[in-house]
């Protein structure tokens, strides 16, 4: 916000606070350069982080054995096609999460991609880390319109206190952009594809080049307002508006570009109409605009929340109609277990749908899948004991990254902070120590 002696008029006021917000969306309304752009020494890496609420079966997880996958566990039997780039991980755990309070599904997802303990709180004091794909995005960020995008299978609006000593923020996300600032995930496909695309009503170049106009219309109206109210005010006034002006060259100059690649070739994608009712439905237009996002090169870093602790979401569409989270409370009942499976199973074959799309895709020397490494993972492994140790974790590499797959790698007492230390090595990020990381995984190299 601007203020200055001079007096605005309501309508001027309006129109300079919304190009302000807008700003950072047009960055990420408009598709960015291609491949034309990338150099050969150094190819496009992209992370996707995956994370399953409510805990895991884990005797349908975990292998039998360690060492070379032979028959995947009933979980990951989807996944079979991509066995060869799997690496399921045991004996990770998230010694944060842990504490002798009533929070604990809180502090669950909260820790899992921070290894940090959040702070105890229903206020606006709250205070956790950065999460591990933030890492990532503030690097691959620079070269693409959107730094991230995050999803959600469930609203996650919810204010005040989730849990007793807990403020929803907590529960509303997996991604921090540092310890203050938790990144709301969004759950309307249409919302998602507006933010990647803006208001276009598909991704077909006519419509794509018929919004930038329309954007750089309102950018140079927006312009001229500025340079009308740089006259009469004082020099602070003037560097601050200056600021402001130098922002809009940078969207005018991405709009310039964009406009050149205005008919890049993508899918024809027509805007979502709202959220579908079902969960397969759902999963898949999300996960599909993950796809979309990576192969216009939005963005080369996604969240994904399948469920959010203390989900109650029921699963009619196979079968299971007990909301989730009682259902997680399982109390060894054989019924109950095979149920939860069941929607676990359900939730990785829309995670395998996700990894056949982006391995048909070329991309550089390869497809997208080549250039992808991938987390897909729980904050808890038992969900009837609420246990924060030996979590379910599964990477899935594409082969630009030198990791050989089809193996289950079993660790014991180690941080799951050591796997993002570990991964974000993986991509070219190299830092000293994350959360309460101690260390790396060295098994996770052997090529």
């Amino acid at each position: 916000m601007i203020i200055t002696k001079k007096c605005l008029s309501r309508r001027t006021a309006l129109r300079g606070i919304g190009a302000t917000i807008a700003l950072p969306l047009l960055d990420g309304m408009v598709p960015a350069l291609t491949a034309l752009h990338r150099t050969a020494a150094k190819p496009v890496r992209r992370l996707g982080v995956v994370y399953a609420a409510n805990g895991m079966v884990m005797d349908a997880w975990r292998p039998a054995t360690e060492g070379p996958l032979e028959e995947l566990p009933p979980i990951q039997q989807p996944l079979a096609p991509f066995k060869d780039r799997m690496l399921i991980l045991s004996g990770l755990d998230s010694k944060e999460a842990d504490a002798k309070d009533t929070g604990v599904h809180a502090r669950i997802q909260a820790a899992w991609l921070t290894g940090v303990r959040p702070k105890r709180t229903e206020g606006p004091d709250i205070r956790l880390g950065v999460s591990m794909d933030q890492i990532a995005a503030r690097e691959f960020g620079k070269e693409t319109q959107l730094a991230s995008i995050e999803l959600a299978m469930e609203p996650t609006d919810l204010v005040g206190a989730c849990l007793p000593g807990y403020s929803c923020a907590y529960n509303n996300t997996v991604a921090w952009r540092d310890a203050t600032t938790p990144l709301p995930m969004e759950f309307d496909p249409r919302a998602v594809f507006e933010r990647l695309f803006g208001t276009t009503r598909s991704t077909s170049p006519r419509d794509r080049l018929r919004y930038i106009q329309k954007r750089r219309s309102i950018l140079d109206d927006v312009t001229e307002q500025v340079h009308d109210l740089q006259r009469g005010i004082d020099s602070g006034d003037r560097a601050k508006l200056g600021q402001y002006l130098e922002a809009i060259r940078d969207v005018e100059r991405r709009l310039d570009r964009a406009e050149a690649q205005a008919d890049q070739e993508l899918p024809d994608v027509e805007r979502p109409a709202g959220v579908p009712d079902t969960f397969d439905e759902h999963a898949r237009l999300l996960f599909d605009l993950a796809v979309l996002a990576f192969q216009a090169d939005l963005t080369r870093v996604f969240t994904f929340a399948l469920g959010r602790e203390l989900s109650i979401r029921t699963f009619p569409e196979i079968g299971v109609n007990d909301s989730h989270h009682p259902l997680s409370h399982h109390q060894d009942d054989p019924e109950k277990l095979a149920k939860l499976t069941k929607l676990q199973t359900f939730q990785m074959t829309a995670f395998a749908s996700f990894l056949e799309k982006l391995h048909a895709i070329p991309d550089g020397d390869g497809t997208l899948l080549d250039h992808s490494l991938f987390l897909y993972g729980a904050g808890m492994s038992n969900s009837n004991l609420h246990y924060m140790y030996d979590l379910p974790a599964l990477v899935v590499a594409g082969r630009e990254f030198g990791i050989r797959g089809g193996r289950h790698l079993v660790y014991g007492d180690t941080p799951l902070a050591n796997l993002h230390l570990t991964l974000l090595d993986k991509l070219g990020l190299q830092i000293e120590r994350f959360g309460d990381s101690n260390g790396r995984l060295e098994l996770l190299a052997d090529v």
